[in-house]
């Protein structure tokens, strides 16, 4: 079942690389009390990730932060390695999270997982967008293609803010 609007987001830790190696942040840690933009993407370094999705974030970042939002991360089922050195490669690193989801864990919770085996993939996330007030999805913009980043980029999410 498919997370929706008004449900609260299912307990779940993620990995983020810092300076000081891994750290894990849980979903109380990162929402509670907080207005969040959480964008999910198939998978760090892929085209559409890359060249569309987290850019549109990059840029509009202060923006974003300036309607009110408190923090915004990116999540994709990938292990922290890879994570971290897609926040240092695309100048995202100290400026969103970059969340692993290494194991899918909460990418299955909410019911956005993927079967991308058919492109040499395997199990990842939908590509979606969320506003996460004080733990509770405010605002969901799931894509129907995962090469899209229409409904869910950066520019979407902004009208809603």
């Amino acid at each position: 079942m498919t997370i929706a609007i008004g449900d609260k987001l299912p307990a779940a830790t993620f990995k983020e690389k810092t300076a000081d190696g891994p750290v894990e942040i849980t979903t109380e840690q990162l929402f509670a009390g907080k207005r969040v933009v959480l964008f999910a993407v198939p998978g760090a370094f892929t085209p559409t990730c890359s060249l569309n999705h987290l850019p549109g974030y990059l840029e509009n970042r202060d923006t974003i932060l300036a309607k009110g939002v408190d923090d915004i991360a990116v999540l994709a089922v990938n292990d922290w390695h890879v994570m971290g050195a897609w926040a240092q490669s695309s100048g995202g690193l100290g400026k969103i999270h970059f969340l692993a989801d290494w194991d899918a864990a909460f990418t299955k919770a909410v019911g956005l997982e993927a079967d991308l085996s058919a492109g040499g993939l395997g199990l990842r996330s939908k590509r979606y967008s969320m506003l996460v007030e004080d733990g509770v999805v405010k605002a969901l913009n799931v894509e129907e293609s995962p090469g899209q980043a229409t409904v869910s980029g950066a520019a979407a999410m902004l009208e809603l803010l």
